[in-house]
């Protein structure tokens, strides 16, 4: 099993990461698509806004869509970090797309079924980190979209974050 960490921007490299704007309608920021037959597990994920005044929380969401999927900016391979053991990680088994793997989705998708893996209210001058407790990692199966949503009454920037481990 690997490890690796995707963020919803590009790979930084002589700038810092790219913050995207939540909106005010439900946003999908993140998205991984396990191939088929090639789950992926949640060890952590992450989230924190850059507003400049604790308001109306904002509802943050770690969810499997199972077969809908957002329509997203692309992950390219170098996006897709490895997180540990940096010299022998070969590339993820997620698969790359923009009805895929990738951030700022352009479109949602008609979602019929979901399995959260965590829900949270979070101050739009905040963050939230949660780290899965050994064994009670949140389950992905292959053809499913994992993904960080959020829905803020008014919009700010964020980042978020994801390391999970191909299974």
């Amino acid at each position: 099993m690997s490890t690796y960490i995707v963020r919803n921007s590009a790979m930084a490299t002589t700038a810092a990461p790219t913050k995207v704007t939540t909106g005010t309608a439900i946003k999908t920021l993140l998205q991984l698509a396990p191939s088929s037959g090639n789950p992926i597990v949640v060890k952590e994920w992450g989230i924190s806004f850059d507003g400049s005044a604790a308001a109306t929380p904002i509802a943050v969401e770690l969810v499997d869509t199972y077969a809908v999927a957002a329509t997203v900016t692309a992950f390219v391979a170098n996006d897709v970090q490895p997180y540990l053991r940096l010299s022998d990680v070969g590339a993820s088994s997620v698969t790359l797309g923009t009805a895929a793997s990738g951030y700022t989705a352009s479109a949602e998708g008609t979602i019929t079924q979901t399995r959260h893996g965590d829900l949270q209210l979070v101050a739009p001058s905040s963050q939230y980190v949660k780290q899965m407790p050994l064994g009670m990692e949140f389950f992905v199966p292959g053809g499913h979209f994992l993904r960080i949503r959020v829905t803020a009454p008014t919009a700010v920037n964020a980042w978020c974050y994801v390391i999970y481990q191909d299974m």
